[in-house]
């Protein structure tokens, strides 16, 4: 009898030691794009479980172009870049809930940067300590001063075929997360890279009310996007790469300078002038970030 007992006692010690580790876990849901039957990804960090007392922030991750896919055996490519590789392949203490969905290829995949990926390229988590971070863009391109840029009138305000077609299926994701996860509704964070700082402009636009904070990387603002931002006064850290060979540097300003004089002050603007596009590895990589979104609460 005491035998049983003492296994019973161990094996719920087990499962308590289980519970308390971070958990990557894959959410099944129906996509009002396709129809189709997809996956997202759902970070829980270490100690979370629905029981807990705490509530826990939650960040949408908005990945870049190179990681579309088809959601399914595709959706490991989004842990290449972001929030979701530091905590989960590097094995950092991260507190948030973290939803990082996958954008459709919508036709892209004839890109060479995506129809020539492997995903031998995706980081593996290892079982004992943490693989190695690779190595950051280099560039030629001089560190030089933004041009002025005063009308961008004429400048397309999204990117094609982006995270906006898939704003119904972000919306769901978030809802399904917090009614299945004990989190905190005053701290709902929205955070994106290139392609995915585009969507995490529209999604700021479009749903000021529901985010405590957003931090598009590499991806400016158009200044149409600016007035429900604005007037919702939602904080906002927007981050540039100087030498960014892919997004232009200089269209930042006219967005920052619209919020200005909408007299939106709660507003941080950042340009990284000796990085490159992937100036986000260096802006995850450290804490800031992390500390300033838990900073913001509605």
């Amino acid at each position: 009898m005491f035998c049983k007992i003492l296994f019973l006692c161990l094996m719920s010690l087990v499962s308590v030691a289980q519970a308390s580790e971070a958990q990557l876990l894959r959410q099944d849901y129906q996509s009002t794009v396709d129809g189709l039957k997809r996956q997202y990804f759902v970070y829980l960090p270490a100690g979370c479980d629905q029981k807990a007392a705490q509530k826990w922030p939650v960040l949408l991750f908005l990945h870049g172009n190179g990681e579309r896919g088809n959601g399914l055996d595709e959706l490991d490519y989004t842990m290449v870049h972001g929030p979701l590789y530091e905590a989960w392949v590097q094995k950092r203490d991260l507190p948030f809930i973290m939803v990082v969905p996958q954008l459709h290829m919508f036709d892209m995949d004839k890109l060479p940067y995506i129809a020539n990926r492997s995903k031998e390229d995706i980081p593996k988590r290892l079982t004992e300590g943490v693989p190695a971070r690779p190595a950051m863009f280099s560039s030629d391109k001089a560190i030089e001063p933004a041009k002025a840029v005063t009308d961008i009138s004429k400048v397309p305000v999204l990117l094609p075929d982006g995270w906006e077609k898939a704003e119904q299926d972000l919306l769901a994701m978030l809802a399904t997360v917090q009614k299945n996860y004990h989190t905190d509704t005053k701290r709902l964070y929205i955070s994106g890279i290139s392609y995915g700082g585009f969507g995490t402009w529209y999604m700021a636009s479009k749903h000021p009310e529901l985010f405590a904070a957003a931090a598009p990387v590499v991806a400016w603002g158009h200044p149409d996007l600016m007035p429900s931002i604005a007037a919702a006064k939602l904080p906002l850290w927007v981050i540039a790469a100087g030498r960014d060979s892919a997004i232009n540097k200089d269209n930042f300003y006219p967005g920052i300078e619209k919020l200005r004089q909408s007299g939106h002050t709660n507003v941080r603007f950042s340009m990284l002038e000796q990085a490159e596009h992937d100036a986000w590895r260096q802006v995850y990589e450290g804490w800031d970030i992390y500390g300033w979104l838990l900073g913001q609460g509605k």
